[in-house]
């Protein structure tokens, strides 16, 4: 009985293969992230930048949301209950803003 695995043939040879691997290592080392990431001070400067705007994003989202969410409460004072807390809150935003 034959065996049913047949033997691996080599489609291409070991040195076709090594050519072709260094062809793209040198296309990936010639891509943009890796060009910027150079050298330690690149990376600092880069991730640097980057801190600066997640923080300034966070605070401008959260002010904007809190807003929102503020002006929301502050509308729905015919609800009893949570037109009298939305009615205190909004008090004291406005008293804090107040110099």
């Amino acid at each position: 009985m034959p065996d049913p695995t047949p033997a691996p043939r080599p489609d291409t040879d070991l040195a076709s293969e090594v050519a072709a691997l260094r062809h793209e290592v040198r296309a990936l080392n010639g891509q943009r992230f890796f060009v910027i990431h150079g050298s330690v001070r690149r990376i600092l400067a880069v991730q640097f930048l980057r801190g600066l705007a997640m923080g300034f994003g966070t605070v401008v989202g959260a002010t904007a949301l809190v807003s929102i969410i503020a002006y929301s409460l502050s509308q729905i004072d015919f609800i009893p209950v949570i037109g009298e807390w939305a009615g205190q809150i909004a008090r004291e935003i406005q008293e804090s803003a107040a110099p």
